[in-house]
């Protein structure tokens, strides 16, 4: 066994310790099929959002790590439940009134509100390929319309109708005695209005692979369970799909998991072991609300990628991911400025820290190295000074600040540049608050000031820290107070960067005059 696979199956980083879960489901002998089946699920009654991506990106990184301790192949089905009946009206989408009037239909049958594709399903499955494809995974797209019209899904259909009353039973216990009453597992298409009808079974004949019902005007249909002419309830399809396709692995988030007996049970009643399972917590909004793709609610993927790379992102779905968090755009910049610590501590550490590193997840094991010399904490701070209304302002001051960086050179920090403009213009410039300096505060800018216009040695990060520090020390305890104080009167910010990397990214004289400019009561 190589030095790296043992690394990798001690590691205590998550995705290799749910990696080793679904290995252990083959310790006695390889599956059948020939490969282990991750799947992420995605209902696409809204825009894809956020968390759909956290899902696909989380997944991933636990069959890369799978990767790194088996030999045996692997696959990722992304399923898109395409065949539910649209419920509501999704909030954000144009053309409203139009599809009210296809409420209950299966989202692929109806109309595409942006008149672009076949359905309304065909046009939300083609933004989540999209943005899988922009991020690089590697999956198969599956559609729930095609699984049950191709005939793929009728074996296990044929099974649900045999064993529809053990089915029944589980689901059943979890239902309030009124809803018990109405509830079938299976849910017919009707095949004049084409609508999913949640209807009683009046029978469901095994042997004929049949159910009877009546529709809302009281006429009888017989339809098959197969081709497509009946679905499955959302959650008897969830484990009879794990059961379709022998599934091994998928993650959901917490709101399913009070479902989690339901869905392993019902895929063992057909036949098939149920597969692991990871539940994430779910992501808020910056009220502490949940994040919705009906409501459009937290920050879009597109929203995202206006500020910051994909990678950022990537490593903000790898922490903590059973515990919740606020995902709004103010958690941007720190994601981007850690990502890239990942980055440039990654080629000092040995294999067993390397495979503990975020980065090595995110990049399956292929790191990039960072070119990001100035965090995005300070390129923020750099474009509110200097008023900077585009990258190549900033880029003035990053080359006198790095002579040898240029766009080409530094394609990370080109990148985060105009980020930081766009970033710094939509969400800092309009919370910026300055105040005036107390009496205490006012002497020590003025000293810091003097020191900086006799300083005639390197414009460097440390020398200069160093001046800001001696000029703190011998006036505020505690000496946060000091760096808060610099902060609030000079930038109109509650946090900012090391200060003394920030005058030598800026420059002295620009320092001075910013100093200047705030005692002389022209910032607050």
């Amino acid at each position: 066994m190589s030095n790296s696979r043992e690394l990798a199956l001690a590691s205590k980083a998550w995705p290799f310790e749910e990696a080793r879960r679904v290995l252990k489901r083959y310790e006695k002998a390889p599956p059948e099929k020939g490969y282990v089946l991750f799947e992420t699920g995605y209902g696409p009654s809204g825009l894809p959002h956020i968390g759909t991506f956290g899902e696909v990106a989380r997944t991933t990184m636990i069959r890369r790590a799978f990767e790194e301790i088996s030999d045996i192949p692997t696959r990722l089905i992304c399923f898109s439940d395409d065949l539910d009946g649209m419920r509501k009206v999704p909030g954000n989408v144009p053309n409203q009134e139009m599809l009210r009037e296809h409420l209950q239909k299966p989202l692929t049958s109806v109309p595409d509100p942006f008149g672009t594709h076949e359905s309304f399903g065909h046009h939300n499955n083609a933004m989540l390929r999209r943005f899988l494809d922009t991020f690089g995974f590697e999956y198969e797209f599956y559609s729930a319309t095609e699984f049950y019209k191709s005939g793929q899904f009728d074996e296990i259909l044929l099974r649900a109708a045999e064993r529809y009353d053990d089915i029944m039973k589980i689901m059943l216990k979890s239902l309030r005695e009124e809803r018990q009453q109405t509830y079938s597992i299976f849910l017919p298409i009707h095949p004049e209005t084409g609508r999913v009808l949640y209807v009683p079974m009046k029978e469901v004949n095994a042997k004929d692979g049949t159910i009877t019902f009546d529709d809302e005007d009281g006429r009888e249909w017989t339809l098959p369970v197969t081709g497509g002419n009946v679905k499955l309830q959302w959650k008897p399809d969830f484990g009879a799909r794990w059961a379709a396709l022998g599934v091994d692995f998928e993650m959901y988030g917490k709101d399913h998991s009070t479902n989690t007996p339901i869905y392993d049970g019902i895929c063992r009643v057909l036949g098939v072991p149920a597969p692991e399972h990871f539940t994430y917590e779910l992501f808020l909004d910056e009220n502490g609300q949940k994040i919705s793709k009906s409501s459009g609610n937290g920050v879009s993927i597109d929203e995202w990628l206006t500020y910051a790379s994909s990678e950022s992102l990537a490593y903000f779905m790898y922490q903590k991911p059973k515990t919740a968090k606020r995902m709004y755009f103010d958690v941007i910049p720190k994601a981007v400025d850690e990502y890239h610590q990942q980055l440039r501590a990654y080629p000092t550490q040995d294999l067993a820290a390397q495979l503990n590193n975020p980065v090595w997840h995110i990049h399956g094991g292929d790191v990039p190295v960072s070119t990001l010399i100035v965090p995005f904490g300070m390129l923020l701070n750099l474009a509110s000074v200097s008023g900077a209304e585009d990258k190549e302002a900033l880029w003035g001051f990053i080359r006198r600040y790095a002579p040898e960086a240029s766009a080409e050179s530094h394609p990370d920090l080109d990148q985060a540049a105009g980020f930081a403009v766009r970033y710094f213009n939509d969400f800092v410039k309009p919370t910026r608050v300055y105040r005036a300096p107390t009496e205490a505060e006012r002497e020590a800018l003025v000293e810091l000031r003097a020191q900086l216009a006799a300083y005639d040695g390197p414009v460097e990060d440390e020398a200069l820290q160093s001046i800001v520090y001696a000029v703190g020390r011998d006036r505020f305890d505690p000496l946060r107070a000091w760096f808060g104080a610099l902060y609030e009167v000079l930038l109109g910010a509650s946090q900012g960067p090391r200060f003394g990397g920030f005058i030598a990214l800026y420059g002295i004289p620009e320092t001075i005059a910013l100093i200047d400019k705030a005692l002389a009561g022209e910032l607050a």
